[in-house]
């Protein structure tokens, strides 16, 4: 009985995480995040598109050729870039940021980027993280 129980589980688990991402294909992105990879990524190429529902929140995820994944609200408005261990284009980051970034860390890049609910948290290559209001004021520093 207690193998039936687990196993149940298990397929459980199976069916929610195939509903949460769906692939796609890139034409199937709304116009924005379409044009924001256009922009700022046309070095790469687009590997994988999966419309996302984590967390509740329906958005997509795309994985790029060079590693790099971006994460899209529902609305095509970018949410996370994530370099890995490399940099990222810094052409859509807020002024403050980057200028805050400029100034205290003039050796290092900035890796990875996630616009929360409530603050933006930026990733640097030294391993700092920094988080800031939506505004790009210095809130800490980790």
């Amino acid at each position: 009985m207690k193998r039936i129980i687990i196993l149940a589980a298990v397929l459980l688990g199976f069916v929610v995480s195939a509903n949460a991402q769906k692939r796609i294909e890139i034409a199937e992105l709304p116009e924005a995040a379409q044009e924001f990879l256009k922009k700022y990524f046309s070095y790469t190429s687009v590997d994988i598109v999966e419309k996302d529902a984590e967390h509740g929140e329906k958005g997509y995820e795309v994985k790029l050729k060079d590693g790099t994944e971006v994460e899209f609200w529902k609305d095509g408005s970018y949410r996370e870039v994530d370099g890995g261990k490399k940099p990222i284009p810094t052409a859509f980051i807020p002024k403050p940021v980057k200028e805050y970034v400029a100034k205290n860390y003039p050796n290092e890049k900035i890796t990875h980027i996630d616009y929360g609910h409530k603050d933006l948290d930026v990733d640097l290559t030294n391993n700092i993280d920094l988080e800031f209001t939506k505004e790009g004021k210095i809130i800490k520093k980790k």
